[in-house]
């Protein structure tokens, strides 16, 4: 479904990706890890289009998105949620729903009605519906994130620590949520370093290390990877 191909960015003297090949199959759950500033919201933002860059494609079904705007890339199955989620906190649960429906997925006000309906029973946020968003707990405001993301109907869905701040209960429940979109064939991204909760759904891991793909393989040999356990020690494992 998704292809990057020798993508590269710098900032300055500063580089962010070096050289990343990255493929991910339909229905496929990826996990990205790898210590702060390795490059891993980076690599959203290019694969968003909040990012243009250097060098290097990205094929989106076959269809080359390199230099297409990011709404564009959402309304062609990307979906993403942010780290520290930013909902409309002076609309409701179910308003910011409708607006990521009606805009990212573009559909009619009855079937964005229906669409909000059916995430709001997914995420277990019904009882919250007609609540601000900005009065909500951290756990809800996940949910919202991820939520919103879902409204915009994508074929691919990118996590960025989502379970990030939650605890251990509250993360299981995130992952169980997590398994239910699986089944309904959106391939997932998820960068966690909460990797209990990854490792609970994804079926292959990539480590990233200043920009570069370090290693990827089955997620528990990637784990167990004395290259990997040096990556975020910071010494030979």
């Amino acid at each position: 479904m998704l292809e990057l191909k020798g993508i590269s960015k710098a900032f300055g003297g500063i580089v962010v990706a070096n050289d990343i090949d990255l493929t991910l199959s339909r229905g496929e759950a990826l996990g990205v890890i790898g210590p702060n500033g390795a490059g891993k919201s980076t690599l959203f933002n290019l694969i968003t289009g909040m990012l243009r860059p250097d060098r290097g494609r990205i094929i989106l079904e076959g269809n080359d998105i390199t230099w297409t705007k990011p709404e564009a890339r959402c309304h062609a199955g990307l979906g993403r949620s942010f780290q520290i989620p930013l909902p409309f906190s002076y609309l409701t649960v179910f308003e910011n729903l409708s607006v990521a429906a009606l805009f990212g997925a573009r559909v009619s006000e009855a079937e964005a009605v229906q669409l909000c309906g059916d995430i709001l029973a997914l995420t277990g946020l019904e009882s919250k519906a007609n609540v601000l968003a900005g009065s909500l707990p951290l756990l809800d405001r996940k949910r919202l994130e991820l939520a919103r993301a879902l409204a915009t109907r994508p074929r691919i869905l990118l996590l960025d620590e989502i379970a990030g701040g939650l605890t251990d209960v509250e993360c299981h429940l995130l992952v169980e949520i997590i398994r239910r979109i699986r089944i309904d064939g959106v391939a997932i991204i998820w960068i966690e370093h909460v990797v209990h909760a990854l490792l609970a759904v994804v079926d292959r891991l990539i480590a990233l290390d200043f920009g570069k793909i370090a290693m990827q393989g089955p997620p528990l040999e990637v784990m167990r990877s004395k290259e990997v356990q040096a990556i975020y020690m910071g010494v030979p494992a």
